[in-house]
């Protein structure tokens, strides 16, 4: 992720190539975070349009550097690799679903971005890892795996509202929580799902159960985070 200091009271408008920064403030001025996309290996930059009232538009230029990610290397059922044809049916019209959610942008403040683990338990796959399922190489790992027992609470980490809810071919039971300006949570694979949907929830609200539901290898939580539509590192 990207984040841009900006001084001053007046609320500014940061734009980039992709939508509109989340804006925090606080006693010093405002501080605007973008979303880096995991697909972006190459280094380059990143031009951000700022305008406030009172001031003339300018615009920032960020650099963005090279990550290297580990691999992952899991095996599961021959199904979530090569899916039938009724099954990419089913998976292209759930992607829609998901991706509408993820990409939503609802414009309220947005206190903060502190966010505490939605459950205990080991982290035990980390977000960008490039992974292979049955040696067959898929899109990278864009969240948290957190392994916990099977039927342990799930908690929502942040306020907000959840937006979806239901059952997906790769995501097995899952919950999405908006939390304004494009800051989006998703929780998948659970066991039972207690969130409804356009539920205001707080911190420490339970949305369901740790469960193995969908493309898993065992009981956990896969926990992400997404910035204007982009997946970013929940840590």
């Amino acid at each position: 992720r990207s984040v841009l200091r900006l001084y001053g009271d007046a609320r500014p408008a940061v734009r980039f190539d992709s939508g509109q920064a989340l804006l925090l403030r606080d006693q010093h001025g405002w501080t605007a975070i973008i979303g880096i996309p995991l697909e972006q290996e190459a280094p380059g930059t990143l031009r951000a349009s700022v305008s406030a009232p009172g001031i003339s538009d300018y615009d920032v230029i960020v650099d963005v550097r090279s990550n290297r990610y580990a691999e992952q290397r899991l095996n599961v059922d021959r199904k979530y690799v090569e899916p039938s044809a009724e099954q990419l049916e089913r998976i292209a019209a759930e992607r829609r679903i998901i991706d509408s959610a993820l990409t939503a942008v609802r414009a309220v403040d947005v206190a903060n971005l502190q966010m505490s683990a939605p459950v205990g338990g080991r982290r035990s796959s980390s977000f960008g890892l490039r992974r292979f399922f049955n040696d067959q190489p898929r899109a990278p790992h864009k969240g948290m795996d957190i392994a916990a027992v099977a039927g342990t609470p799930v908690v929502a980490p942040l306020s907000g509202v959840v937006t979806e809810r239901g059952n997906f071919y790769f995501n097995g039971n899952t919950v999405v929580i908006d939390h304004g300006q494009g800051f989006i949570s998703l929780y998948c694979h659970l066991s039972e799902i207690l969130a409804q949907p356009g539920q205001e929830i707080s911190a420490g609200t339970v949305l369901g159960k740790v469960g193995a539901t969908g493309r898993v290898t065992g009981a956990h939580l896969h926990f992400a985070t997404y910035l204007n539509g982009t997946a970013v590192d929940p840590a």
